[in-house]
């Protein structure tokens, strides 16, 4: 038998495949109830699967300067024993179901995710009512937790990119919840009866939303909106989540001297806009020009053409109270100084030259490719609702943002990065030799 290798069809492979555009995307929408206690839910139904996603959110109580780790620490903690299980029992019953549990704490909000199977769910929402209203914070579970942490920070403190990224955020956010950047004494002087009260003042059904995504029948809804119902009290005193104004800081520069450092680490930004601002979308996608993506003009000057770096990214967060853009490497050692003029070249040519028809398609067609990539599954689009949601948007900003990728013009980009860049207001850190 004779075997044919040849192609069946003549491909130029020097050419690019064409690219297919992306005329609409549409997201899933919620169904949506308040629960008499004040706890708000969300449900997204679909998928063939007898599998749910619950998430109960809290929104984070004030941050206090002189107990800069309740909000942290509590959430962690939250699983290390009840008045009724202990650490061990809590997880051999997730366990025993085949669920998944897990704490996670956010700037702005922390989360009980609970991953289980339908038929089961009978017997895990207790196990979550039970962490959400009898906690108890063990001292010997505190005492051992205070002491990972420390170890962790230790860990992490020799890290140039860890050091980075603290100045950095201590820079533009001041003494505020994002900028601050713990110590071994922070962690030390956690206390149990103060993770009680900040327990007790957060876990609240009146600060809390509960996300469900899955396949989401009649009978598991019931269920869980029976279980956080009546049973679920608030406190007398409501959770306080308003947070303190951001101050930056007066001082642009930051230099941490390593002199046996390899490699440096930089981090350079500034305060600006979030995703409520009208230019924030335009500035997306300025950013992935600069650096939101593999192909960005930073990393083919500085890791492709210079060697400078194995990567190199810029990026903007979107805070209740504000944002930043911020662009962030590690570097040889020798060729920092030499990094950061290439940065300031590559942010200058934004400002003077406008994006060529051909780079910015380019852009265009990865920015949509990725949000529509990123909508797998019935849990993707109920993160793309969390996005929205908490920043007190609605469903029209993704409407907005596939007409802004499509139609914003490189004028419009170059007079946005006039108004933003301006490479001397920028806070700089770099931390190893300089």
């Amino acid at each position: 038998m004779t075997i044919d290798y040849s192609p069946m069809t003549n491909i130029d492979r020097t050419l690019a495949p064409d690219f297919k555009a992306i005329d609409n995307i549409t997201l899933l929408r919620p169904q949506s109830q308040q629960l008499d206690n004040g706890c708000k839910i969300f449900c997204f139904n679909s998928g063939g699967q007898e599998l749910v996603r619950i998430e109960w959110i809290f929104g984070n109580l004030r941050f206090n300067p002189a107990k800069p780790m309740l909000n942290m620490a509590t959430n962690t903690m939250l699983t290390e024993g009840t008045s009724t299980l202990n650490a061990a029992q809590i997880a051999d019953k997730i366990d025993f179901y085949g669920a998944f549990l897990q704490v996670e704490y956010g700037y702005e909000n922390s989360t009980v995710t609970l991953y289980s199977l339908n038929k089961h769910l009978h017997h895990t929402l207790p196990v979550i009512f039970d962490l959400l209203t009898n906690s108890t914070f063990p001292e010997k579970e505190l005492e051992t937790f205070k002491r990972n942490q420390q170890q962790k920070l230790q860990v992490s403190l020799q890290k140039n990119d860890f050091i980075a990224r603290r100045d950095f955020n201590k820079a533009v956010y001041g003494d505020t919840i994002y900028g601050l950047g713990a110590t071994p004494d922070n962690y030390k002087s956690l206390q149990r009866d103060d993770l009680v009260a900040h327990y007790k003042e957060m876990y609240q059904p009146a600060n809390c939303t509960i996300i469900i995504a899955g396949k989401v029948e009649a009978d598991a809804l019931s269920l869980i909106s029976d279980t956080f119902d009546k049973n679920w009290l608030n406190g007398p005193v409501a959770a306080n989540t308003t947070q303190p104004e951001l101050t930056p800081a007066t001082d642009l520069f930051y230099f941490t001297e390593k002199p046996e450092a390899l490699q440096s680490a930089i981090r350079m930004g500034i305060p600006t806009i979030n995703r409520n601002h009208a230019d924030f979308q335009p500035m997306q996608v300025l950013n992935t020009v600069l650096g939101g993506y593999f192909g960005s003009r930073l990393m083919a000057n500085i890791r492709e053409d210079k060697g400078y770096t194995y990567g190199i990214g810029s990026g903007l967060s979107s805070l209740k109270q504000g944002g930043a853009f911020f662009i962030a490497t590690e570097v040889g050692a020798d060729v920092c100084k030499s990094a950061v003029e290439e940065i300031e070249k590559e942010l200058n040519l934004l400002k003077t030259e406008l994006i060529p028809d051909e780079e910015l398609d380019l852009v265009r067609n990865y920015m949509l490719g990725s949000l529509l990539g990123s909508l797998e599954n019935v849990f993707s689009h109920a993160d793309k609702f969390k996005s929205i949601y908490f920043a007190g948007l609605d469903y029209d900003y993704y409407d907005r943002y596939a007409a802004t990728v499509k139609n914003t013009t490189s004028q419009q980009l170059l007079d946005l990065a006039n108004k933003y860049f301006d490479f001397d207001s920028f806070y700089k850190v770099i931390v190893g030799k300089y």
